[in-house]
Formats: C-alpha cells, structure tokens, sequence
C-alpha cells in the first residue's frame, strides 16, 4: 500500500470516527432537547388550564379549554376527583382511559409525567390536579407520539445523508491532501532509487524549511557529495595511474637497456641508478596510498603524550639540515617558548617532514627555509616560510586535495605526486588542529600549523 493511500486510509478512519461521535452527540442533543420540550409544552399547558378552571370553573371554561386543544395535535381531559371524565379535546381510547384509571397523581398543586418514552408508548402524558370553589379534580394532557418518531426518523435520514456525504468529502479531501504531502517523499524515493543504480545526477525541488524539506536537501546534498567522490574517484584513479605509469615505464624501459651486454659498467650502473629512483618514487607513492587509506578509513591511532616542542625540532632539525645543505638552501629553526603539547611524536615528526620535503623542493639555490614556534592561551602555532616559487593564488584553495598539482610537469621534475600536503592536513585535524597556506608566485610560501596545548583543548 503506498503511503498516500495508507494516509488517505488513516486519516479518514480517525476523522470519520471524530465525526461520528460529533454527530451521535448533535442528534442526541437535539432530540433530548425536542422531546424535553414537548414534555414542557404539555406539561406547562395542563398546568395553564389548572389556572383558567380554578379562577373561573364554568361550562363554558371547560368547552374553551377543550376547543383549544382541538385545534392542536395533543388531547386534554378533564375529570372530576374520582377519575370521571368532565370533557375532552377529541374522542379518547381505550389505552387513554387505562392511564388514566391507573394515574398516580401528584398532591395538589404539583403536576407530574405519567408517560414520557415517546419510543415505546404512544402517547407522551402529564397530570395536574385542580381545585375550584364548586369542582375538584384533574387535567391529563395527551400528546400522541407518532409525530415525534416520524421527525426524529426523518432526522435520523438527515445526520445519516450528513455522515455519508462526510465520509466522501473526507475520503477526497484527505486523498487530495495525502497526495499534496507526499508527492516530495515520492520524488525523494526515485531520487533515492537513482542513487542506488549509480546515477547521482537527480534535482529535488526546494519543499520548504519543514522536516519534509530538510529530508529532500539532505538527499540532495548526499546526491550531489556522492557525485563529487565518483568524479575525484574517477580523477584519483586516473592521477594514480599515471603516476604510477612514469615511473614503471622508466623502470621497465631501464631495465631492458641495463640488461644489454654491449653497453658498458659505468653506463650500466648510471641506468640501475635511474631505476632505484624510479622504484623510490613508486615506493613512497604506495606509502603514501597507504597512509591515505588508513586515514579515510579511521584505522590510524593517534598516540598522544607529553612532548617538548624545543629538544624535539632540535633533533628533526638535526635530521633534514644535511639535506638542505646539499641542496646549498639554509635551514633556520627559532623556539621562542619553552613548551609542552599534547601531541603524536610520530605523526607530528610525519607532518613536519613533509612540510620541509615540500619546501626543500619547492626552492632555489641559494634562498631561506625558517621554522618558527610561538603560542598563544592555547595553541602552539608552527610557521615555516620559505622562499620558492610560490603557489597562484587561485590555486591556493585546491592545494591540500589529493594528487593535485599545481604544474604536473613541474612536479614531475621536483618528484612531487600530490598527496603530501593532504596528509599533512588529515593527521592535523587529527589533531584538532588546522592548517593555514599564504603563498606569492616568485617570492615563496607560508604554512602556519595551530595545534592545542592541552589534551581535549
């Protein structure tokens, strides 16, 4: 069952049920009040005629009383104290005279309803007794019921037309509703469907700032991040193949020439030279897939402890400089705090050593690479400026995405494949920290490093 119709269905089983009981409760309110008013209406009359007969009981008192009646649908008698009818309205039956010999009246001057069940009696029947100067004796007022049940069976036609015509606008109104409603959860589901065969490329319509609304953007931003991955998938995929090609090729090629006998010892060795680099490359390629992987999948442990920032640049310091000595680029490292962190010692020396791979690079001959470590309340903040190339700024947003470069032939000539700088950024806010880049094209570049003090901070 789809879920407009198990709407429709819902709704109108719960807003008929309302709607009968409105109902039921309207008809039994309205006939208790005409049946309590016909009880009234006779009730008071008979008490009016006690009125009449008492201030003036004559002959021609009774025959007005009687011709009063007559002209109306109820029956009076008037009897004397021992029950003997005086005069009547209208003829009176024998059901008539048996209520009236079996009437328990009330004591002068109250009146009372002898018959009041205008379902099972024929007559609705009130009593007042009366006490003139010559005549005492009683009024019965007769009021025959067939016209209360023919109105009431007419009402009941009437609430019952009420009832079904609801029942129909209801079923309508609510299919039309329910239709209205989930015509957004409808599309979500083909939306939805898309998705799972694979096509992400679906358009939901905006459906408001309602809980239905936000469901339809969530899709919507999930198709539209799920499109993204399978183009940066397909991308990534792409970029790894050609990394992974050049240096095979250079491999393969290198070592077909290595393997000939004609060429001599000192090429041969310059060949296996080309070819140790190339299986380097490749080498530090699949790492670096493999730090990646375990990163997206959460499968790496930061190990965090008591670090001191100044012995432990001063040994990574210690590491690299020879590296930028043969480079002829100098290497300055300034610790202006005496400070502890909170940190990973190995991934923190991981970060670092990429940072200042990147740098040494990225460099002349001849320029400056300076790491300087200052803090604030609670970050320590890690500067390393360099004097490169430098970075386009329009470039400088894309930087930390996986495989991307900023001139692959320039990247290819430095060694670079694009995956440092975002592992980098991973094992940062990893360490709830963040990572900020300035870089001008022909003057260098500039990565600050924040990362809290504290455990938790």
């Amino acid at each position: 069952m789809k879920i407009s119709t198990k709407l429709t269905v819902y709704f109108t089983i719960a807003v008929f049920i309302l709607v009968v009981f409105i109902l039921i409760f309207l008809h039994e309110s309205i006939v208790n009040s005409r049946i309590d008013e016909e009880i009234n209406s006779i009730q008071s009359r008979g008490e009016s005629h006690r009125d009449i007969l008492e201030d003036n009981y004559t002959q021609q008192t009774l025959q007005h009383i009687a011709l009063m009646e007559s002209r109306t649908s109820a029956i009076v008698v008037v009897t004397d104290k021992q029950k003997n009818m005086i005069i009547t309205s209208d003829k009176v039956s024998a059901e008539m005279e048996g209520v009236i010999e079996k009437a328990v009246v009330a004591s002068y001057p109250n009146s009372n309803m002898l018959k009041k069940d205008y379902r099972n009696d024929d007559y609705i029947v009130s009593v007042s007794s009366f006490r003139a100067s010559s005549q005492e004796g009683y009024i019965f007022m007769f009021k025959p019921t067939g016209p209360l049940r023919k109105l009431i069976k007419e009402l009941n036609s009437h609430f019952l037309i009420a009832g079904w015509l609801s029942l129909a606008l209801m079923i309508i109104i609510h299919f039309i509703l329910s239709k209205i409603l989930t015509r957004p959860l409808i599309k979500m589901k083909a939306a939805t469907e898309s998705i799972n065969r694979g096509d992400y490329d679906v358009m939901l319509p905006q459906a408001g700032n309602d809980e239905i609304g936000q469901l339809s953007q969530a899709i919507q931003k999930l198709s539209d991040d799920l499109k993204t991955i399978k183009a940066e998938r397909a991308e990534f995929l792409a970029s790894i193949s050609h990394e992974l090609r050049t240096p095979l090729t250079y491999v393969q090629g290198y070592t077909t020439i290595a393997k000939r006998i004609e060429i001599g010892e000192q090429e041969r060795k310059k060949y296996l030279h080309i070819i140790e680099e190339e299986t380097g490359t490749i080498v530090q390629l699949v790492e670096n897939l493999f730090e990646l992987a375990k990163l997206d999948e959460n499968t790496f442990t930061i190990y965090k402890e008591a670090l001191e920032i100044g012995p432990f640049l001063n040994r990574l310091y210690t590491r690299v400089k020879p590296a930028f000595i043969n480079q002829s680029i100098q290497l300055h490292f300034y610790c202006t705090v005496d400070m502890v962190i909170h940190a990973d010692p190995i991934r923190l020396e991981q970060i670092f050593l990429n940072l200042l791979d990147n740098a040494k690079k990225y460099s002349k001959k001849g320029t400056t690479v300076t790491l300087t470590v200052t803090s604030d309340s609670t970050n320590a903040i890690f500067t390393l400026e360099d004097e490169g190339i430098g970075i386009p700024e329009d470039e400088i947003p894309k930087i930390f995405t996986r495989l991307y470069r900023v001139e692959k032939s320039r990247s290819r000539e430095h060694g670079g494949s694009g995956l440092g700088l975002s592992i980098v950024k991973e094992l940062v806010e990893a360490h709830r920290g963040e990572i900020q880049l300035k870089s001008t094209i022909g003057k260098g570049t500039i990565i600050q490093l924040i990362i809290p003090i504290k455990e938790g901070s």
